[in-house]
């Protein structure tokens, strides 16, 4: 009798053993960590600092959004000054040249200048 209570104990505790070394080796993706949903919540400081980027960025998209349409506005003045600057010059001939073509000429010079300016603040 004592005997096969010994058997029966050792049979059982072999089989624990055997089963937890089985379980430790079918599963040994399932490692203690985070779960998947179960983010830590954000600390405030984390909250404004997202916040802070996401402003910033939206101020970003918006002050292009602002420059590239002053940059279309800016090229079809362009274009319109060029236009009556050419006209001017066709009408005018070698011997006169109008103070009107001369301020056209430098208005479309501050103009591209302001242009290239604004282009290069990428």
């Amino acid at each position: 009798m004592r005997f096969k209570s010994f058997a029966l104990a050792l049979f059982l505790l072999l089989m624990t053993t055997v089963l937890a070394a089985q379980s430790s080796l079918q599963s040994p993706m399932q490692t203690p960590g985070p779960r998947l949903g179960s983010i830590p919540p954000l600390s405030s400081d984390d909250r404004d600092n997202e916040q802070r980027a996401k402003l910033e960025k939206d101020l970003a998209k918006k002050t292009n959004r602002d420059r590239q349409a002053q940059l279309q506005r800016d090229t079809e003045n362009l274009l319109k000054l060029a236009n009556e600057l050419k006209q001017s010059v066709d009408k005018s001939n070698e011997n006169t040249l109008s103070l009107e073509v001369v301020k056209k000429a430098e208005e479309i010079e501050r103009l591209a200048h302001s242009v290239k300016e604004k282009m290069k603040a990428n």
